[in-house]
This record gives C-alpha cells, sequence and structure tokens, in this order.
C-alpha cells in the first residue's frame, strides 16, 4: 500500500514530521502500523480517519512517545521524538480514548498533580489549573471527585489534563466519545480557538467534528493511509459523496470490524 504524505504549507514550519513509521506487535500476521508518512505544518488540525484496527491508535501512542515503533522516525518541532521522548514531552498533550483521571482525586488534584509531572510548581501551576478548568466549563466543579462527574464532564477533565502545560502538538484520540451534545460542543468549540497556536492530530469516527474542525483530513486502513486532503478535496474527489462520511464508507467499505 503506497502512503501518502499530508498536504503541509510550506509557509509555516512544521510541528509533526513521520517517516516511515511501522510497528508490528509480536505474534502479529501484519503490521499495526505500515510505513505511515505524515508532515503538519504548525497551527493546522488534521484529521486521522479510519474503521475500528486500522492503526490510529497505535499511530497516535508512537506519535506521542507512549510507544516505540518497531521502524521509522518521528520528530515533533525537529526534535527527534523516538531518540529523545523526555525532551518533546513537554512540547506534547495527549488526550486518550480512555479517560486518564484518578477518580478519587479532584479535577483540581489530578491536574496539580499532572503539572507537578511536567515540572509546573507554585503559583503558575494554581494559575494554569485554574485556566484550564475555566477552559472546559469546570471552574465550579474544580474540587469535585472526579468519581462524582459525569461521562462529560470527565471527558472535559481529560481535555484540561491534556492542554495543561500548553502544549505546542496535541494528540486527540477521540476525545468526545459517548458524552451528551452539549459537552461534545463545548469540547468542539474550545478545540476551534486553539487551532493558530497549537497543531492537532485528531481521530473520530463522528466526520462531522472533522468537517468542522480540520483543515485536512488522513483516512487510515490496514496501518496506512489510503486517500489525504483537506474536506473539500475528498468530497469532491469522490463521485457520488455528499459528505465526508460518504468518503469514509466509499473508501473502507460497509463490512463491520467491530
Amino acid at each position: 500500500m503506497e502512503n501518502h504524505k499530508v498536504i503541509a504549507d510550506t509557509s509555516r514550519a512544521i510541528a509533526l514530521s513521520v517517516q516511515g513509521l511501522t510497528k508490528t506487535y509480536s505474534g502479529a500476521a501484519r503490521p499495526a502500523v505500515n510505513g505511515l508518512t505524515i508532515s503538519i505544518p504548525e497551527g493546522e488540525a488534521l484529521g486521522l480517519l479510519g474503521p475500528n484496527g486500522a492503526g490510529k491508535t497505535t499511530a497516535i501512542s508512537i506519535m506521542s512517545t507512549l510507544m516505540k515503533p518497531t521502524s521509522g522516525s518521528v520528530a515533533i518541532c525537529g526534535i527527534d521524538a523516538v531518540r529523545r521522548p523526555s525532551e518533546v514531552k513537554n512540547l506534547i498533550g495527549y488526550v486518550p480514548q480512555e479517560v486518564a483521571l484518578y477518580p478519587t482525586l479532584s479535577a483540581r488534584e489530578n491536574l496539580r498533580f499532572l503539572g507537578r509531572i511536567y515540572g509546573m510548581k507554585g503559583r503558575e501551576l494554581e494559575d494554569r489549573i485554574v485556566e484550564c478548568l475555566d477552559f472546559v466549563g469546570l471552574a465550579e466543579s474544580a474540587d469535585q471527585y472526579v468519581a462524582k462527574f459525569s461521562g462529560g464532564m470527565k471527558r472535559r477533565a481529560n481535555l484540561a489534563a491534556g492542554i495543561l502545560n500548553k502544549p505546542k502538538v496535541l494528540f486527540l484520540d477521540e476525545p468526545t466519545v459517548g458524552i451528551d451534545p452539549q459537552s461534545r460542543n463545548l469540547i468542539l468549540e474550545k478545540l476551534a480557538t486553539m487551532k493558530e497556536s497549537t497543531t492537532m492530530i485528531y481521530t473520530t469516527h463522528y466526520m462531522g467534528e472533522v468537517e468542522n474542525l480540520c483543515s485536512s483530513v488522513a483516512i487510515m486502513d490496514a496501518g496506512g493511509i489510503i486517500v489525504e486532503g483537506t474536506p473539500e478535496e475528498l468530497i469532491n474527489r469522490i463521485p457520488g459523496c455528499a459528505n465526508l462520511e460518504d468518503v469514509f464508507i466509499a473508501l473502507t467499505g460497509r463490512n463491520l470490524r467491530d
């Protein structure tokens, strides 16, 4: 499968560069990620789409330094993230599929714990915690246990944790899954305000989110990118497609992948 390079605006510096990324799990019949190549400029939001098992989460895990690749390279703001992961950790944020918070701590306590891991402390940390919780609409719930939060509140707190360190590159792996429309809309509205200053890699099964938020799209299947472009380009390129969901089905099929 030929892997395409995601369109990059050459007038801006490259925030994320991935070259020939491959990951093969022990005993697997084929690579989970197979020769992935991506180049994303500063301030761009890329929608990384694909059916279940396409390799999105594995790719995100490698790009965010949580997992080592079998081969290939990842550079964040010009720094080798595979060989020098500790140097890029303060440049990136990660909002995972699962809520990555301690349920027996409050939202404030969770962010305080995470901030100390980043090396933040004192008034700088406390002010940033207040700023992030207010940003996601949780200022009045800052001292409640996360275990008491609704699903939408947990997702919003998850986002607050992901942006605490003011990342240059933000990885979002299905950040709105399973929540009410109000929380989903708030998360998308807040992410839209961050686009100019933060490069985003966004995975989701909600195609409308990508059409509204992302300036470029890459669709993965079988570990590699099968097509890329702006949402408008892809809709116009594939005959009979009225929206991005039509494009996705046309390229990846209707067979269940669960």
